[in-house]
């Protein structure tokens, strides 16, 4: 028997830090998931050995023990006591850009495993993926959500829009644990040069660079009310600002998105690919036409995984 799953990217449209807590910090974000997936193949085997082929992207040069999709496929099989599985991931998400890859495959594999050997309810497979990346809960289903505590805490959100982005990719990624390191560092000085995503300056500035102000809930707001010109307002990522010092060409991509001019410029996650929203797939396509910068650039709309 043999499963095929697609595991989705995502965008965070907001991502607040609103506090920490045990030494994790505190989220509070909008996030869909996007036309771009990783496409797992699982086959069951007569034994109980797990194997995972890597292909694409530079992935094969994760070792077994770091790959959060071998290790979802170890906790499943732990928890159920099924026998093993033969799995390769075909890599389309890039690595380090912040749309959720190592997340996303290792709720694929969690999702796969479930249809593979018919055990796992909802609640049981989120138990799974919450103990191995924040956001993995999340990717087990997708769609527009709002993310709280560090990220474990799901609440959908129920709405029927359709988002278009022209999304830039940066030639190196941010790693996730040096950019909140940074940010910790920030916070502690002063913010002499506030600068955010919004390209707001002064007091708002401040507050959006340094993740005082939440815009969350006026994105979500928005979303809900289908007004995405103050959704694209509402963009606003309190990473940026590291995430730009530890990578000069995410600021660079931010320039080149803002000079056409669309809804929102935004970052997701902590780097390092930066997206445009526009108000229909035709303003994306014409923005990609003439975008002359030298990075790697496409063009996708929100989806809600099946």
């Amino acid at each position: 028997m043999n499963v095929r799953v697609k595991a989705y990217a995502k965008l965070n449209l907001t991502l607040d830090i609103t506090g920490t807590s045990n030494g994790y910090h505190l989220l509070d974000s909008l996030v869909c998931t996007v036309g771009l997936y990783d496409l797992i193949k699982l086959n069951r085997r007569a034994d109980n050995k797990i194997t995972v082929e890597m292909h694409g992207l530079g992935s094969e040069l994760i070792e077994p023990e770091n790959n959060n999709a071998y290790l979802a496929a170890k906790n499943y099989q732990n928890r159920f006591g099924c026998s093993g599985a033969d799995i390769k991931i075909y890599k389309n998400i890039p690595m380090g850009a912040g749309m959720g890859g190592s997340s996303a495959d290792a709720a694929g594999v969690l999702n796969g495993m479930a249809k593979l050997f018919g055990q796992g309810s909802e609640a049981q497979l989120k138990e799974l993926a919450d103990n191995l990346g924040s956001d993995t809960g999340y990717m087990l289903s997708g769609g527009f959500a709002r993310l709280t505590g560090r990220g474990e805490r799901v609440e959908r959100i129920e709405t029927q829009a359709s988002l278009w982005f022209l999304v830039l990719f940066p030639e190196a990624g941010v790693s996730t644990p040096q950019c909140y390191k940074l940010y910790d560092e920030l916070m502690s000085a002063p913010c002499a040069a506030p600068h955010s995503p919004s390209g707001q300056a002064g007091t708002v500035g401040r507050k959006l660079c340094c993740g005082a102000l939440n815009q969350t809930a006026s994105a979500i707001c928005s979303l809900k009310n289908g007004d995405f010109t103050t959704l694209g307002q509402s963009l606003s990522n309190a990473l940026f600002t590291p995430a730009q010092k530890l990578n000069p060409q995410i600021g660079r991509a931010f320039g080149e998105l803002k000079s056409f001019s669309p809804l929102g410029v935004n970052m997701t996650g902590s780097g390092s690919a930066v997206y445009a929203l526009f108000e229909t797939k035709e303003l994306c396509e014409w923005a990609r036409s003439r975008y002359k910068g030298g990075l790697n650039c496409a063009v996708f709309n929100t989806v809600v995984p099946n």
